[in-house]
């Protein structure tokens, strides 16, 4: 027998291990289950090489609750050890530098998830366990080894008379950590952590009916077979060409059991070089809310699932995507900052971007039909793709879609091709009209498509900031609203028409306005329009416009703009009968009146009548229908 205390410096690292290094103690299963799985695939690497010299079989891994006996068993059927490599690798490893680990990560360490950085994997199981045994066989032709160690610094290590090849971690639960002698706890472990690892997990068994006997004499009978939980083989493991459109919405099913619609589309990462990476992202239907959307990725490293919080290896863009990373050369184990540094990550996050920006092109080019009808379900991401990453920006010109109210869709190039001789303005840009409520603007809509005019439908909440980029980019162009006072002072019109009010006639019209609408909102201003169109039109200018939807979305606070005040534009139409009325009107109460129940309309058709004005224009229409 082999007694000694483990090499470490540190008298405490074991307290500290349970109460300091993970702030979650039920990672230290997924350390266990991985430790068993690494042993497991070496073996099958030394006898593919022909250096182990047995037969690998089928090995599994096995997790067993002895409840009465407050244990925990996690039993492999690899490699196994020899006493030396338990002295090597269990006593030794990696605590030469404790105290130096200590001192450098003594504020950062909880949040890092730095065990296995240093190679302390196995040791977690002491966040849980009061004791800890190893028995352990090796494939070589060596003595079993059993050694124990109760949490302090001291151990034992003796011959055990364990005859199959492999390892069983034994942990005596302690008790504040009971609950992971629980069925349902240990189930929902293995299923968070371990559900894709590559070696088969057992966990209890399962009743499963077979046929027995031939013909007439065929019986059923239930039996109990292993409770294989994991996915050994999952989706992303397999090359492209393995899968079919049925196994990628199979394996989406898998991911999320829960999650009723079908995904739009998805997209197949596989790279070798410079860097290891596979994955499957998948473009869900996005939700109103985006935030919920968020961290729905699965980041693994080497079908070990690590987190669903993959900001800074996927563009923040992605983040509302659903799917699996893999990696194994991402470094898992350090902080977020050195994450964001590292120049690995960085190569990552970029080959991420570009294999999403071929993908949709290829979409959109094979199958535009289909691109178009999924566009508003992808339209949020892709617009904040083009504002948060340059060079998803420059590919993304392909493929974003600029629709129409009537549904028509063009790109960008093909919607200036369009517009480009009946939408220009007196200096020669190119003026993109939209509305951002087809519903609550149809009356500008209306109008602008009587002129022959193209009207888009931007609808998105980050819209306002894409279009400040995009006419940033592109000095010919400018996006207008439809309900902006830019759109008859910019845009040429052939069917300019000829006031029917004198200059004079004109002059005391604009007094009376000025005299009755609140001064302080709206800024007065007479246009001679077709007779037939609407007497009072409200519009808000474009500039002050944008700027406030921006202060909504982050862009004002960003540029320190603030609250806007509300100021708007109120066009009258100097051909309309109600315009000829007022100016006519000899009783002030009757002309004010007017005024005020035609400015009441104008601003109902905006939105913009609410509260004691919205009550007051009611009773007041009452009384005109009396």
């Amino acid at each position: 027998m082999t007694t000694g205390k483990i090499n470490v410096s540190v008298e405490n690292i074991f307290p500290l291990i349970k109460k300091f290094l993970y702030s979650d103690h039920e990672i230290f299963l997924r350390e266990l289950v991985s430790n068993a799985t690494d042993a497991t695939l070496k073996l099958k690497h030394l006898t593919s090489i022909g250096e182990a010299k047995v037969e690998y079989g089928n090995p599994i891994i096995e997790v067993k609750i002895d409840k009465e006996g407050k244990k925990l068993h996690i039993i492999d059927q690899g490699l196994g050890m020899t006493a030396d490599e338990v002295e090597k690798y269990i006593n030794q490893v990696a605590f030469s530098g404790a105290e130096e680990f200590l001192e450098k990560y003594k504020d950062s360490a909880k949040d890092s998830g730095i065990i296995g950085h240093f190679g302390l994997g196995f040791y977690s199981a002491f966040m849980v366990a009061e004791k800890v045994e190893i028995i352990t066989k090796s494939y070589k032709d060596e003595p079993a080894a059993h050694w124990t160690c109760d949490g302090s610094p001291e151990f034992t290590l003796v011959p055990s008379d364990k005859t199959e090849r492999g390892t069983e971690i034994i942990l005596h639960i302690a008790e504040d950590s009971l609950e992971f002698l629980e069925d349902f706890k240990i189930r929902e472990l293995l299923t968070k952590y371990n559900k894709f690892m590559p070696v088969p997990i057992k966990f209890g068994t399962r009743k499963e009916k077979k046929a027995f006997g031939v013909g007439e004499d065929e019986k059923m009978e239930e039996i109990e077979v292993d409770n294989i939980i994991n996915n050994p083989t999952p989706a992303w493991t397999k090359q492209p060409s393995e899968l079919n459109d049925d196994d990628y919405k199979n394996f989406y099913r898998e991911l999320y059991p829960m999650q009723f619609e079908e995904p739009l589309f998805n997209i197949h990462l596989n790279v070798d070089y410079p860097f290891n990476l596979t994955g499957i992202l998948y473009f869900p239907k996005m939700s109103a809310d985006l935030q919920i959307q968020k961290d729905k990725i699965q980041l693994y490293q080497n079908q070990v699932f690590v987190t669903d919080n993959v900001e800074g290896i996927v563009p923040e863009f992605l983040t509302m995507l659903k799917g699996v990373i893999d990696s194994p050369d991402i470094p898992l184990n350090v902080s977020r900052s050195y994450l964001q540094a590292d120049g690995a990550v960085k190569k990552i996050s970029n080959y991420i971007t570009r294999k999403v920006a071929d993908k949709l092109k290829s979409l959109f080019t094979e199958n535009r039909e289909d691109f178009e009808q999924k566009w508003n379900d992808i339209k949020i991401v892709l617009e904040y793709g083009m504002l948060s990453e340059p060079k998803f920006y420059e590919k993304a010109g392909a493929f974003t879609l600029y629709p129409t109210v009537n549904k028509k869709y063009f790109t960008l190039d093909e919607l200036t091709e369009t517009i480009k001789d009946q939408q220009t303005d007196k200096d020669g840009k190119l003026v993109i009209l939209y509305a951002s409520d087809n519903d609550a603007q149809h009356s500008y809509v209306e109008a602008a498509e009587a002129k022959g005019y193209e009207v888009l439908l931007l609808d998105s909440p980050i819209v306002s900031h894409l279009i400040q980029k995009l006419e940033a980019d592109n000095e010919n162009l400018m996006f207008v609203r439809v309900d902006s006072d830019h759109i008859d002072n910019l845009i040429k019109k052939e069917d300019n028409q000829i006031s029917k009010l004198s200059d004079d006639e004109k002059e005391t019209l604009k007094t009376t306005l000025e005299g009755i609408v609140p001064t302080t909102t709206y800024t007065v201003q007479l246009e001679a329009m077709d007779s037939k169109a609407a007497p009072f039109l409200i519009t808000q200018p474009e500039f002050m416009r944008r700027m406030k939807e921006m202060s909504k979305t982050g862009g004002g606070g960003m540029f320190g703009m603030g609250n806007f005040p509300e100021m708007y534009n109120l066009v009258v139409n100097t051909n309309s009968d109600l315009a000829t009325s007022i100016l006519n009107e000899k009783d002030k109460n009757a002309q004010e009146s007017l005024v005020k129940q035609a400015l009441d309309l104008a601003k109902l058709s905006q939105g913009l009548l609410k509260g004691e004005d919205l009550t007051a224009f009611v009773k007041r229409s009452f009384e005109l229908i009396k």
